[in-house]
């Protein structure tokens, strides 16, 4: 995206390791190896969803326009904001959405609960990888109780690492691919965006092959009782806020 500072330094930790040459012989020769910059991180609140705003204003008309966009983005940017802000910006009706991700926070579970309630959204299909799931399995309960709206909600658990978001948009189908998970990795991502059917058919129909065999929620269940399934299953865990 233009206008974004981007920084590629790195947090990692070498205390301990000589760089300072290869003894060979007796004799020291020089390394070519030098340390890495010490990246100090990007606060949280410097995380704003007015980025994603943003990108929308600058945006959006092409992306509706059929136009593909490739798009770089610094550590203060949230890919899973836009599309809340998307939907609410243009006024849109998504009539489906289905995203498969890494991993996903609470924010996000929040922002797709404003689409659903908010009437901007008819069908949220969501994959997420086991990794994620194994070490947060407590927030299920929150997932649930937020986005299994009116039957409109469906998760799957699967062994996954991609990062996809299917957009259907008044007869567009609208596909965004990347490096970027939903929730911020404080780290520069690349995705790119663009409106073709046939790339849109291809991902919609293995992310429909995972959730038809690794899906969570049973459509028979009511979500007050789901809710209380899952819930029994984790209590004293930790939760989000508490991470």
């Amino acid at each position: 995206m233009e206008d974004f500072a981007l920084t590629f330094d790195l947090d990692m930790d070498f205390d301990g390791f000589d760089i300072s040459g290869i003894d060979v012989g007796g004799t020291k020769t020089q390394n070519r190896y030098t340390l890495p910059k010490i990246h100090s991180g990007v606060k949280n609140h410097a995380v704003k969803y007015n980025n994603a705003v943003d990108f929308v204003k600058q945006f959006s008309k092409n992306i509706l326009n059929g136009d593909a966009i490739h798009c770089l983005t610094s550590g203060n940017f949230i890919f899973g904001d836009i599309f809340e802000a998307f939907a609410v910006e243009e006024n849109l009706l998504i009539e489906d959405m289905t995203a498969s991700t890494l991993s996903i926070s609470k924010d996000n579970v929040d922002s797709l609960h404003n689409l659903l309630a908010g009437d901007f959204l008819r069908s949220l299909n969501l994959i997420v990888s086991d990794y994620f799931w194994s070490h947060n399995r407590q927030n299920a309960p929150y997932i649930y109780s937020q986005l299994d709206i009116d039957d409109m909600f469906q998760l799957a658990v699967a062994g996954t690492h991609t990062k996809v978001t299917l957009l259907k948009i008044d007869g567009r189908k609208i596909v965004f691919t990347g490096s970027a998970n939903f929730r911020s990795s404080r780290c520069v991502e690349f995705f790119q965006v663009e409106t073709n059917p046939e790339t849109y058919d291809f991902h919609k129909a293995w992310h429909d092959e995972i959730l038809g065999k690794y899906a969570t929620v049973k459509k028979s269940v009511r979500a007050s009782k789901l809710y209380d399934m899952i819930t029994q299953n984790t209590e004293g865990k930790k939760s989000w806020d508490q991470e």
